[in-house]
């Protein structure tokens, strides 16, 4: 999903997605229910006061816990911190699943695939790691209940050689609700414009869905499996594209080039953007209205966006150069 200036997951440790690539599978996963007492402890004794400076902003406590091996990514780090104190204020932490992750059998970093099956044996959820080196990991998974925006924290923990105790190996911050919703209602409300055939509705209210039920994109669980699977089975934008938008009936007045779309949650909002080939005048009055006159007309054509989502990014470009950017509420776009 590509989302402009969003609280970006940090990737530490070489870890990253990427389902398509062969993992080993000499690697063991304990599932929270699964977990002796000892492990649970020291894992929420770290966590817990890590999770809250990481709440506050406390930057230098974030700092040092920070696992020595990932210390040239501590900018980037650092900038998860200070940008996610407004996913948590006014909630309170609660974790939601723990994994404990035991890869000592490796000789040496690999990618390496956990299969997390739950104490009944009824639920495996998958987690996908690059270049994983040799050692005890765990994630971390919370929710910020009663925060505006449900908050989620993820983070991924390393007590390999040389830690000496448990310390931080990557952290991920996440919205778990956009304007008053969660995923599970963009999830129904996906469902229900896939039966209008409002394609574009649907496929964003996936995408929307998606961002907000985990905080990560390592982690495969049977829900998300399904909801791609339904997702697929809807036309994507992309295929629209490029696409000719014009406020007179048979682009007979000014017309613009539409060349890209997607979500985006910068602004902590389920917006959809768009990228266009603007007349790349340098008027900022000018520029704005051609922007509105985009906005205007993207709705014309697709109507449930208008209803389904909170506003439109537009980002004008000319000669690949982006000249203009503006966010509007689908309330101050004229119809």
């Amino acid at each position: 999903m590509n989302v402009k200036n969003r609280i970006a997951p940090l990737i530490c440790l070489a870890v990253a997605t990427a389902l398509s690539a062969p993992f080993a599978r000499a690697a063991s996963c304990t599932t929270q229910g699964s977990m002796n007492a000892a492990d649970k402890a020291s894992l929420i004794a770290f966590s817990d006061p890590l999770a809250a400076a990481v709440a506050a902003g406390d930057a230098n406590a974030v700092h040092a816990a920070l696992l020595p091996a990932i210390s040239g990514d501590w900018e980037s780090i650092r900038g998860v911190v200070m940008s996610a104190h407004p996913l948590y204020a006014g909630g309170t932490l609660r974790w939601r699943t723990i994994y404990l992750l035991d890869a000592s059998d490796q000789k040496a970093a690999q990618d390496t695939e956990f299969f997390c099956t739950n104490a009944e044996n009824t639920i495996t959820v998958t987690i996908n790691l690059q270049n994983l080196p040799p050692g005890r990991y765990a994630l971390m998974l919370g929710d910020y209940i009663g925060a505006p925006l449900a908050g989620q924290m993820a983070m991924i923990l390393s007590d390999g050689p040389g830690s000496q105790g448990w310390k931080l190996g990557g952290l991920y911050a996440r919205e778990g609700a956009l304007d008053g919703r969660d995923g599970v209602a963009y999830w129904k409300q996906a469902r229900a414009a896939a039966e209008t055939t409002d394609n574009w509705s649907a496929w964003f209210s996936y995408e929307v869905a998606r961002w907000l039920l985990l905080p990560v994109n390592f982690l495969s669980s049977p829900n998300l499996q399904k909801l791609d699977a339904e997702q697929q089975r809807v036309s994507p934008p992309s295929q629209s594209l490029p696409l000719i938008l014009s406020l007179t009936p048979g682009g007979s007045g000014p017309s613009w080039k539409l060349t890209e779309v997607h979500l985006d949650t910068s602004l902590h909002s389920a917006d959809v953007a768009l990228t266009y080939e603007g007349s790349g005048t340098a008027d900022p009055v000018a520029a704005r209205a051609e922007a509105v006159n985009v906005m205007t007309a993207l709705l014309r054509i697709h109507p449930g966006l208008r209803k389904n989502f909170h506003g439109l990014w537009a980002y004008a470009q000319k000669n690949g150069s982006q000249t203009f950017a503006i966010e509007l509420p689908m309330t101050q776009i004229p119809q």
